[in-house]
């Protein structure tokens, strides 16, 4: 008897497994406030150069400006240049005596803004780009992006730490620690005094909060059956969507960095308390030998799903039976990812799906601008979108199975990319609806990719598995607010940097095998007995076994 038969008579879904989902729905609302609030918290106003001396009730403030500031090509005023000296314009009564002694230059000097910036607060009080002394706008704009490299940096690594940790001491314990650290850590970004602290404490909580990308899916993926892991994964992801539509209302409520930083880390505090009612994961326990406190878990289980349950087939000693066939005599390691044929194919294949899914996704997550709507307005589409998203991910995962579903929610983004370089800056109403489809995409690929990959590995390596995906992932995520600078290399460059990895990974995705019904791997040596359907006949064989 294997864990399977277990959980099926104790319960593979019900009341145990839906109170699990809740419980771990504050980390999936987490996350989205975090990992795209550099969309507030580094937005970047309106801004030019500060002038003193400028009149309080001057008339002709356009006039003014114009002869202290010089224009761009598009011919908006300079936001990062001064004249050396003020101009005298051709049409003013002083500039046409000037004009006619030739004391007009054809191109006066310009110099940067040594006296700092002026920044329009209609829309936001307070970002980190506007903060006294710290002003990240023109020459310092590359450290503005850098702050959301370095907290998917953060993310990367954590993601290794959690990964190797939650396989070998245990998924509840380390999420405790994720939601202390988050707490901590986030308390201490919104006190920060410099750039400098800020930097490091937004890379630590990366790191922190790469704990809940990490642990909360097998956690709530090892209590549940073959039949309901889809439409419990679908169910468990839309928690991110309203992660998202919340950050819209949160940001337009809260104008200020610090205390938009502060109302999306106390909600941590409630999380720890919740742990309580948290189960570790039966699976995980009986692998490591812990047969008791799995048997007490299984039992709990039984008793919330109203099961009976035989007491010869759920004793201590039948279960120590299955944790004998269960149990790992050697930790896991990430090399262990890389020892046999198809778990090195199913890794190297995963870490390409991954990257492109989090380059791209994060590429249009955090341009918000060139829509023709505010960055509310934006982020409140954006989120409400990926509603009907997750829907097409049930559906398709189920009938036309995942592989199938990652790849093209993955071509769906790298098209959105590319009919996006077609249309032109002024078609602003062709460019917001592409953008939303490419978003739609996005998000379903990345649904689709966590349930992927948690159906790919093994229990023993599941932890493993995932925090090297995410680990590449999270890579991605850092390098696509740089990808975003090469707009001075060429203005097109970013969408086709964005669509051309997507593209890649799509075609990447359908060299994995097909997890559609399949029972979870418990082993090693289960990875490796499976072979990958090799035509749409046999993918189609478990839909005569089992109806999802």
């Amino acid at each position: 008897m294997g864990f399977e038969e277990l959980l099926e008579q104790v319960g593979g879904f019900g009341p145990f497994q839906l109170r699990n989902v809740a419980l771990l729905a504050l980390p999936r609302v987490l996350l989205p406030l975090h990992f795209l609030l550099p969309i507030f918290l580094a937005a970047v106003p309106a801004h030019r150069c500060a002038l003193p001396g400028a009149p309080a009730n001057f008339s002709h403030q356009d006039v003014w400006l114009e002869a202290h500031l010089p224009r761009e090509p598009d011919g908006t005023l300079s936001s990062c240049l001064r004249f050396a000296y003020p101009q005298a314009l051709p049409n003013t009564t002083l500039g046409e005596e000037r004009q006619s002694r030739g004391e007009l230059e054809d191109e006066p000097a310009t110099v940067p803004c040594s006296q700092g910036w002026e920044y329009d607060r209609s829309e936001f009080s307070s970002t980190i780009a506007t903060e006294s002394q710290w002003d990240l706008v023109c020459e310092q704009k590359g450290l503005n992006r850098a702050a959301s490299t370095f907290f998917f940096a953060g993310v990367l690594v954590g993601a290794v730490a959690f990964g190797y940790l939650s396989d070998r001491f245990g998924r509840r314990r380390l999420l405790l620690v994720a939601y202390v650290s988050t707490l901590v850590l986030g308390l201490a970004s919104a006190a920060s005094v410099s750039y400098v602290m800020f930097a490091i404490t937004r890379t630590l909580t990366g790191s922190a909060l790469a704990g809940f990308t990490i642990i909360v899916m097998p956690l709530e993926l090892e209590w549940l059956d073959v039949e309901h892991r889809t439409v419990a994964g679908v169910l468990s992801s839309t928690f991110w969507t309203g992660g998202m539509m919340l950050l819209a209302l949160v940001g337009y409520l809260i104008r200020d960095w610090r205390w938009l930083l502060l109302a999306v880390t106390l909600p941590c505090a409630p999380g720890i308390l919740s742990l309580w009612w948290v189960p570790e994961s039966a699976r995980w326990l009986l692998t490591q030998g812990h047969v008791k406190e799995a048997h007490r878990y299984l039992l709990h289980c039984a008793r919330l799903n109203g099961r009976p349950v035989c007491e010869d087939s759920l004793s201590q000693e039948a279960v120590s039976k299955v944790a004998a066939g269960e149990r790992v005599v050697r930790r896991p390691s990430y090399l262990d990812l890389f020892r046999t044929p198809r778990l090195r194919h199913i890794s190297l294949c995963c870490v390409v799906v991954w990257f492109g899914v989090n380059f791209s996704y994060y590429g249009l997550s955090l341009d918000v601008s060139g829509l023709g709507l505010n960055v509310y307005q934006t982020q409140l589409l954006f989120g409400a979108v990926e509603l009907p998203s997750k829907l097409l991910v049930y559906l398709s995962v189920r009938y036309a199975g995942r592989r199938l579903t990652q790849a093209g929610t993955l071509l769906g983004t790298a098209l959105a990319f590319g009919t996006r370089l077609l249309v032109s800056s002024d078609m602003k109403s062709w460019s917001t609806v592409l953008a939303v489809m490419g978003k739609a995409f996005s998000e379903a690929a990345f649904t689709t990719a966590y349930l992927f990959t948690s159906e790919l590995y093994p229990t023993v390596l599941r932890q493993t598995g995932m925090g090297l995906t995410a680990l590449v992932g999270r890579l991605g995520g850092s390098l696509a607010p740089l990808a975003a600078l090469l707009d001075g290399v060429w203005l097109s460059l970013p969408k086709l940097t964005y669509g051309g990895i997507a593209l890649l990974a799509a075609g990447t995705a359908l060299l994995l095998p097909e997890t559609r019904q399949a029972q979870l791997p418990e082993t090693i040596q289960d990875v490796e007995r499976k072979s990958a359907p090799t035509s749409l006949q046999e993918e189609e064989m478990p839909m005569k076994q089992v109806q999802n």
